[in-house]
């Protein structure tokens, strides 16, 4: 099948042009500290970390109260398998949660919000997501990236007294980005906001706009012309979703998550008032990752609650299933599996606590930690739910009601492992995530010998970017070559009845073998280190799991220090620390001995149609449709699907 013509309007674009807007969009300045950016660099600064920071005591009296609230009401009002058969949140249940004031957990009680904190919000989605995963969706999508988080951010006195009230109580919020032929791309954004006096006019079509069927208020991303007292480029925008020329084309079926509200949302002419841009004009995409930086601490949340769930489904069920005159439990292929959902549910609970309370406390810049934790718990939290499946067998992959039908408890481990699969893809899909984190990791190197691999910097920026980096590297590689990780005695406040002292020692040693790893690939590659994109997510890879180990470890200790299940805190860590530096083990074997190059080549062959052949013998259910919707901008030809919940 031919390729589909690219719509006159969308951006023609190099690949480097759209890494130089991707760039431009980053945040270019580390001012505070961070944990996981020294770990890269192989310096391991457990003193940010440890002792683990604690909320205030008002902080969590307001957040246990919304809790338990909140609790009552999932209990109570919340049918999980309903949402899940009719694929829609009933209308009294978001009300519900309007007057329960779940809409403003994150917003500033000075507009009627409940003022949480980032470590209590993520408890309550938590919380929420395990009553029914799409109802975590929408609270999470409504305050993360919605309206409430670039608005705190970003926005104006009268934009926050206009807006925040209202999304605190009454109106839902989504946010959109991707386009039919836009995702991780953002210099191809076709969508446009053409300034007309105190207006700009929208034209264009959003797709996987989650919220955007019941939304009220929508942050919208265009493209402003340049032009004449106009700077131009990709701008953020709050628009009413009632706006004349606003029209939700069709709402999205997917895997799972059957409740979302998740649509297609198409802009023909509609006017927005310039008071209504966030930010600057070209600042949109600074926005959104900002904006991420603590909202992707909403997913590993939820995942957080699905590892619980798993744990509690696998520890009553393998405790009442008996093979072989024993229970499933005591079977070791079967143990090993309930053992890792175990000590990765606690390790996983470590991470986004400790992210948590350190986007609370604002004195350390959490972007990696954030960005390792999305990833991390997004990977590990599907591999507890597939595990979970095995462990229940043939009933892991019925369905809840067919077990209900035939008079077994209806556990609905096959819509978790379902439901939990987007959640690799959502805010930054897994491989998108590993750039981001190499970038953000290599950060330092690419400071002081970007011009000296930049192959189109002339030699006289060569030679100044040389000089630059051999004082750097004089300086650093010494320090990567012994640390306290190599004295026996060292972290000594971590061994108790289970010693977690050379874990530590083992992250710290594993830090500077990572710097170096690193090191010597930037040598190696130079310019093309951009293209080794399986290298650089082994690396990311190896640094989250170190970041998991040493947040398990500090969670342990604090634990143990308030006598909230200490001893068994410390098996938990110890058990997950000893998984965890197998896996990075394996993975530093791959940095260097892998497939990379003939995978490549084999990829060149299947796309000029070398393996064609391959594929004969099977009959092909797809239609032949277009692979990717047209987007022309222009008037809806379709119903609007827009359902406001009143």
């Amino acid at each position: 099948m031919s390729a589909a013509p690219e719509s006159p309007s969308r951006p023609t674009v190099t690949e480097r042009e759209a890494r130089q807007v991707a760039e431009a969009a980053r945040e270019q300045d580390w001012r505070k500290p961070s944990f996981a950016k020294e770990l890269f660099l192989g310096r391991f600064r457990l003193d940010l970390i440890h002792p683990h920071p604690l909320p205030a005591d008002e902080h969590v009296q307001r957040g246990e109260e919304f809790l338990a609230k909140l609790r009552d009401f999932c209990e109570t009002k919340i049918d999980g398998a309903r949402i899940e058969r009719d694929a829609l949140i009933p209308d009294d249940v978001i009300t519900g949660l309007k007057e329960l004031g779940a809409l403003g957990m994150k917003i500033d009680t000075k507009y009627g919000g409940l003022g949480l904190t980032q470590v209590y919000y993520n408890k309550a989605l938590a919380l929420a997501g395990s009553a029914s995963p799409a109802i975590g969706a929408l609270l999470s999508a409504h305050q993360s990236i919605g309206v409430p988080q670039p608005l705190k951010i970003f926005g104006t006195r009268e934009q926050k007294e206009t807006f925040l009230p209202r999304c605190a109580r009454t109106d839902i919020s989504a946010f959109l980005l991707t386009e039919p032929d836009v995702g991780s791309d953002p210099a191809r954004l076709a969508t446009t906001a053409v300034p007309d006096g105190d207006e700009y006019v929208l034209d264009g079509v959003k797709l996987w706009t989650t919220n955007g069927v019941v939304a009220d208020l929508l942050v919208v991303m265009a493209r402003v012309p340049k032009s004449e007292g106009h700077r131009g480029g990709i701008t953020a925008f709050v628009v009413e979703a009632a706006s004349e020329g606003v029209t939700v084309e069709n709402r999205n079926a997917f895997m799972g998550l059957r409740g979302l509200e998740n649509g297609v949302t198409r802009f023909h002419r509609v006017r927005v008032p310039a008071s209504h841009r966030i930010g600057e004009e070209g600042q949109g995409l600074k926005i959104a990752l900002t904006t991420l930086n603590t909202g992707r601490l909403s997913l590993p949340a939820m995942c957080v609650g699905s590892g619980k769930w798993c744990l509690k489904i696998a520890r009553e069920w393998s405790a009442a299933r008996e093979q072989w005159g024993k229970p499933v439990a005591l079977h070791e292929a079967v143990g090993s599996k309930i053992a890792f959902i175990a000590a990765t549910t606690f390790a996983l609970e470590a991470v986004v606590d400790l992210s948590s309370q350190m986007a609370d406390e604002d004195r350390n810049d959490i972007r990696i930690e954030a960005a390792l934790a999305k990833l991390y718990g997004s990977e590990k939290a599907w591999l507890m739910a597939d595990e979970l499946v095995q462990i229940r067998g043939g009933r892991g992959f019925e369905t809840a009601e067919s077990l209900r039908a035939r008079g077994e408890r209806a556990v609905p481990a096959e819509q978790m492992l379902r439901d939990l699969r987007i959640n690799r893809i959502f805010e930054g899909s897994t491989e998108i995530m590993h750039l981001l984190i190499a970038r953000e990791a290599v950060d330092a190197h690419l400071s002081v010998a970007g011009d000296l691999i930049d192959p189109e910097k002339s030699l006289g920026d060569k030679a100044r970017a040389g000089v630059g980096a051999g004082v750097f590297y004089a300086k650093w590689l010494p320090k990567l070559v012994a640390g306290p990780g190599q004295l026996p005695g060292t972290y000594g406040e971590f061994k108790h009845d289970v010693d977690l002292s050379g874990h530590l020692r083992y992250v710290e040693r594993t830090s500077r073998r990572l710097a170096r790893s690193t090191f010597y690939a930037m040598s190696r590659w130079q310019g093309r280190m951009e293209t080794k994109q399986g290298f650089l997510g082994r690396i990311v890879d190896i640094g989250a799991e170190l970041f998991a180990m040493s947040a398990a470890c500090v969670r342990a200790e604090l634990l143990r220090g308030r006598g909230e299940n200490g001893r068994e805190s410390y098996q938990l860590a110890d058990a997950f620390c000893r998984q965890a530096r197998v896996r990075v083990e394996e993975l530093f074997g791959r940095l260097w001995t892998n497939t990379d190059d003939v995978d490549r080549k084999v990829v060149k062959g299947v796309l000029s149609g070398t393996y064609e052949w391959l594929e004969r013998g099977i009959i092909d259910p797809s239609d032949d449709g277009p692979w990717i919707a047209d987007a022309t901008p222009g008037p809806s030809a379709r119903e609007n699907a827009h359902r406001p919940v009143r």
